[in-house]
């Protein structure tokens, strides 16, 4: 029986071909693994994360969205200073979260933010002293930096950093001075650590409002940076020399204080060995921000971060050719995240800029943060994941660091290509149906699956494979299991994102 109606289905298209369009369809919804073309590679730790200064050493951050009204009745603070609250140091010796953070390793660990540009080390164990030294802000014990320190070791972390700008780090003629570096490197050295990598402060494009000088300009910025590399030289050769992590041009350029053009055009002319930038698409809500969560899987917002990155790809064309370009702050909005930044919704941002930018050539993208305000991959009270640390976790395990070109399969429907991690030959495809209804592929062999979704879109429960998604009753993170798929028709939920991995094909 089958045999005749193979004949017959052969006989009419034989006398009846299939439309364009029909055609077009089939080859659209076709996964060919082998006509995927390599088109780069990423670093091996691609998907890494903050730790703000300010976690490290406590201080001012945002007001969770649930408190902003009462915090705020009972604060003298005016303006964006009013949005934040006094956060405690974050334990970073706790196990449960070593746990989570080595699951995601190997990545980069960067700790830097605002804080750091006026922090004050105080190099010694004594009590930590009740004020900081004139020029400096805040301040940051050894025990503290032991602390990041440590956790990098524990989680396969290499350690990025920035270092003070402010009034205290410098001569009576204005000149920078590296004698507080000097001490830190000296002690992260004496402990046996290593700062891998180091911009020389956060964000120069916003000095103003990163403790910098009164009248900071661009050329003080070149005569800073001249100074600190020429230390960093002798002083740490091992240690990367990054920058200039400028933020919001082509995308938020209020508040902008120094263009990137401003930064990088002075002489001694800054050079850096990785050119990095910092994105948000937008800022949140609770700095006034117009995004809205109806908008969060359109087309434009997944991908303004290519947007961004080209405004700055630019810039590192223009004063720093051909040098590597990492991502070293980003979220999914200025301000701590909107609200739904710690549902299911933002989860398809997440993975879709990973995927994007790495096509376009970033080597290493730094999620901020790692576990305070809405927009972190953890909660910050429990430390349990948040759905964006289930979508990491699934990138960290599956996709390595050769980039291919997939193709498109349908609007709405996008689909990125790596290796498969640690396997060369293998493919991981990641596919995220951003569609209010179902869609389908063929695949060309058996793979094994791995598909996220959620009861609806705003929740902060997650499942793979229709399980919920969670710790083990130790704290511990469960073992990732695919469910395998044979070759053929494979089909794509509503809001659903799926890895795929195929060891032969």
């Amino acid at each position: 029986m089958r045999k005749i109606q193979f004949y017959l289905l052969v006989t009419f298209l034989a006398y009846f071909p299939l439309s364009g369009f029909v055609r077009e369809t089939f080859a659209q919804n076709k996964l060919n693994l082998t006509q995927m073309g390599l088109i780069g590679k990423v670093d091996e730790r691609y998907q890494s994360f903050n730790v703000e200064m300010c976690e490290v050493i406590g201080g001012d951050f945002w007001i969770p969205y649930e408190l902003i009204d009462s915090v705020r009745k009972h604060s003298n603070k005016k303006g964006i200073d009013a949005l934040k609250w006094k956060i405690e140091p974050i334990n970073l010796a706790q196990q449960k979260l070593r746990n989570l953070a080595a699951a995601l390793g190997p990545t980069y660990v960067r700790v830097s933010g605002t804080w750091a540009n006026a922090v004050y080390f105080q190099d010694n164990d004594e009590a930590k002293l009740a004020s900081p030294p004139a020029g400096f802000k805040n301040i940051l014990t050894r025990q503290q930096w032991k602390g990041v320190v440590d956790f990098c070791k524990a989680v396969d972390g290499k350690l990025v950093s920035s270092f003070p700008i402010s009034d205290g780090m410098r001569d009576k003629d204005g000149n920078w001075t590296p004698t507080q570096i000097k001490s830190i490197l000296d002690y992260t050295r004496s402990i046996g650590g290593e700062i891998a990598a180091a911009e020389l402060f956060n964000e120069p494009s916003h000095a103003s409002h990163g403790d910098a000088p009164k009248g900071y300009n661009g050329a003080r910025f070149a005569k800073d940076f001249a100074a600190f590399s020429a230390f960093a030289a002798e002083a740490a050769p091992k240690m990367k020399i990054i920058g200039p992590g400028s933020t919001g041009e082509g995308i938020l350029p209020s508040g902008l204080d120094l263009s990137v053009d401003e930064l990088l055009s002075a002489t001694p002319k800054p050079t850096f060995e990785v050119f990095t930038y910092h994105y948000y698409g937008t800022v949140s809500r609770r700095c006034m921000g117009g995004q809205k969560p109806e908008n969060a899987l359109s087309a434009e917002w997944l991908s303004r971060t290519e947007k961004g990155l080209e405004f700055y790809q630019n810039a590192r064309d223009k004063y720093v050719p051909n040098a590597p370009i990492w991502l070293t702050e980003t979220a999914e909005a200025a301000c701590g995240g909107n609200p739904w930044a710690a549902t299911y919704l933002d989860s398809f941002r997440y993975l879709e800029q990973l995927g994007r930018l790495a096509k376009k050539g970033v080597q290493v993208v730094m999620h901020n943060t790692l576990t305070r305000s809405e927009y972190a991959l953890l909660d910050h009270d429990t430390h349990n994941p948040r759905p964006n640390y289930w979508a990491a976790l699934l990138w960290s395990r599956l996709m390595g660091t050769q980039v291919y070109e997939a193709g498109s399969i349908a609007p709405g429907v996008d689909i990125f290509a790596h290796n498969l991690k640690n396997k060369s030959n293998g493919r991981a495809i990641l596919i995220l149906n951003t569609n209010e209804t179902e869609a389908s592929l063929i695949i060309p062999a058996n793979a094994n699956q791995y598909l996220m979704t959620a009861d609806e879109l705003m929740t902060k429960k997650v499942k793979l494979n229709g399980k919920e998604l969670m710790l083990t009753p130790k704290d511990e993170v469960p073992v990732l299991v695919g469910k395998k798929v044979k070759a053929g028709v494979v089909k794509l939920p509503a809001h659903s994102i799926l890895f795929l991995t195929f060891e032969k094909f």
